[in-house]
């Protein structure tokens, strides 16, 4: 068997997993298996009760199959101080197992390596293998920071929609249910599983105490805290969430004139990191001759490293001056 035949199966299982974990993305989890994992995660067990019977379809042999790799990814993450995999996953809103995500994983960075391999041969699809695999992470990332700038973007009005509910008589939970009600995701679906956390026995504050986990919003964080100190000393916690409403305002509204003002910057910045390395894909791909040299010879590595570190530092510094903090 050669060596293209073997990169070719290798192929092939890569993109069979690929699609296998994209059919995975459900929008709502389903299945008994689920049902009991939600149950456990409530604190809710089933002793007594008639144990599942063991599956057998091809999702759960495979997610079996990956399941202790997928851990050992998530420990790896623990340890190094950094979210779990499950949280990340959670954060983002895809409602993935990690076993899934991982195959996932796995699927991209072989299908990249495919792709890289049949245009620029052996060594550049194995170096394209780490960037296939480093692409789901990346737009997990980009789901998580959408979703928790959604969340702050939303988090003063819906400050004041709690407030006035307490000032119309109702307690904190039933205020917490108006807004799970009458707001929209993903503010809506955070403070609708906080309901649902109170409903099997949770307290208030454990319910907002677990939405700051999940959101990682330090704005939220600061509502969490100031409702924990309102139930020790007591006060006007109606008047208490207007004022941190107006904070988180006006903070949203600095960010908002900072954004304009450093857009030139930023789109200074993306032009001159991406502009070099798209035209040198195009001259690579159209004209393989003209670039080619570049490939050929010990000095034209060298200095494709060097443009390459000058264009990370140029993209960092300008990072740098941007990032104003609020």
């Amino acid at each position: 068997m050669t060596y293209g035949m073997i990169f070719a199966l290798l192929a092939f299982a890569g993109v069979f997993l690929f699609f296998i974990g994209l059919s995975q993305m459900r929008r709502s989890a389903g299945g008994a298996e689920d049902f009991q994992a939600r149950l456990a995660a409530y604190g809710v067990t089933t002793a007594g009760a008639t144990p599942l019977p063991p599956a057998t379809g091809a999702r759960d042999m495979l997610n079996r199959l990956f399941q202790p790799a997928a851990d050992r990814v998530g420990r790896g993450n623990v340890k190094k101080g950094k979210p779990s995999v499950a949280e990340q996953l959670n954060r983002a809103d895809l409602k993935l197992r990690t076993s899934e995500y991982f195959m996932i994983q796995i699927g991209s960075a072989v299908l990249v390596a495919l792709i890289v391999y049949l245009r620029l041969g052996a060594l550049f699809g194995f170096l394209a293998l780490f960037a296939g695999y480093l692409i789901p992470g990346i737009y997990v990332k980009y789901r998580i920071n959408r979703r928790l700038k959604a969340f702050n973007n939303q988090l003063g009005d819906t400050l004041t929609l709690l407030s006035n509910a307490l000032k119309a008589g109702y307690s904190f939970a039933q205020a917490i249910d108006t807004v799970a009600k009458n707001a929209v995701p993903p503010i809506a679906d955070e403070f609708a599983r906080a309901v649902r956390e109170m409903n099997l026995g949770g307290s208030p504050d454990e319910a907002l105490q677990n939405i700051t986990k999940r959101i990682a919003s330090p704005d939220f964080d600061l509502v969490a805290t100031a409702y924990s100190i309102h139930r020790t000393v007591g006060g006007n916690l109606a008047e208490i969430l207007d004022n941190i409403a107006y904070t988180i305002r006006e903070r949203v509204r600095i960010k908002g004139e900072i954004a304009t003002l450093t857009a030139q910057a930023r789109a200074s910045g993306t032009l001159i990191t991406f502009l070099p390395i798209v035209l040198a894909a195009f001259m690579f791909f159209v004209t393989p001759s003209y670039f080619r040299p570049m490939f050929d010879n010990f000095i034209g590595w060298i200095l494709i490293a060097i443009g390459i570190f000058m264009i990370f530092i140029g993209n960092l510094i300008i990072r740098r001056v941007i990032a104003i903090e609020v």
